[in-house]
């Protein structure tokens, strides 16, 4: 396991060594970009270097497992100051067991090890599926109810990890994403699976009624707001990652089609709702606004 190519610049004294998991996925391909241009040192874990190797990045890279069992993963991933974990498998499938059997205890072993080794400041990747079947606007302050197993398991180990504090301090973010969108996005994804459509031609996209009120953020908005809120050395907890105001599914789809002149027709009703999502739910940014204006406020 060794080290890429690093460019950074880590002279400013708020600059950190960030070690970010899951790093070629979706969200880390965008995410990356926005910490090495904010100056940070930053270290590019992937399993799979392979997935690396059409980027070019300014960032190490380092081929790491996503478990407790690499004792050395601190060093190896040259002693971070901060764990920004991305990482998590199983995504097209939010009732696989394996979210429980697999992923929950993997990354539970693998955070804790980081800790006990040196890290102080640790952020992950939380989902609002963790709210469960409640509707309307949801706030932080909400008791959080899953209803299926990958839900379960991102509120399991923030439960975990809130444990692992009291007899470890460390700070500690849990930022609770709503949905995202964009290019390269996965293929099971409603913006991937339209795009598709649309490319190979077909008269129509088969959906849902699309009344659902849902929270999206374009991918880029999305990674801005993790580099802002990740980055912060206090011990925050749970914070919504959000748009903070509800759209239809159904005119977001609409909009999609506009600003990028595709031509097709929707065909709404054909698939049921979803059955582990209320209707209309969406996230309340209060807070997250609250933490970036007195960031920005102490910053001068």
């Amino acid at each position: 396991m060794g080290w890429g190519v690093c460019n950074s610049n880590t002279g400013d004294a708020d600059t950190m060594k960030i070690a970010v998991t899951g790093a070629s996925g979706f969200i880390g391909r965008h995410l990356l970009p926005l910490l090495i241009k904010n100056g940070h040192e930053v270290i590019a874990v992937v399993r799979d270097i392979g997935k690396f190797n059409d980027l070019d990045y300014k960032c190490h890279v380092v081929e790491c497992e996503i478990n407790g069992t690499n004792k050395d993963a601190f060093g190896k991933l040259g002693e971070p100051d901060l764990l920004l974990h991305l990482a998590w498998s199983e995504l097209s499938n939010y009732k696989s067991l394996h979210h429980i059997d697999n992923e929950l205890p993997a990354h539970y072993q693998f955070i804790k090890l980081m800790v006990d080794s040196g890290v102080k400041h640790v952020a992950v990747l939380g989902t609002c599926l963790e709210y469960g079947m409640q509707s309307g606007e949801l706030c932080e302050e909400l008791d959080t109810n899953p209803t299926n197993p990958y839900g379960y398991a991102k509120d399991a180990l923030r439960k975990q990890l809130q444990f692992l504090q009291d007899n470890n301090p460390f700070n500690l973010i849990w930022m609770r994403l709503f949905y995202t969108y964009g290019e390269d996005q996965a293929a099971s994804t409603l913006y991937s699976q339209l795009k598709l459509a649309v490319s190979r031609g077909d008269a129509k996209f088969n959906m849902s009624g699309g009344e659902q009120l849902r929270d999206y953020l374009h991918i880029d908005e999305m990674a801005k707001k993790i580099a802002e809120l990740a980055c912060i050395k206090r011990n925050i907890g749970v914070v919504n990652v959000c748009s903070g105001t509800p759209i239809s599914v159904r005119r977001l789809v609409e909009q999609w089609k506009k600003s990028n002149n595709w031509d097709i027709e929707l065909n709404f009703g054909f698939y049921p709702y979803p059955e582990y999502e209320p209707l209309a739910f969406w996230g309340n940014s209060d807070k997250f606004n609250e933490i970036i204006d007195k960031q920005v406020s102490e910053d001068g």
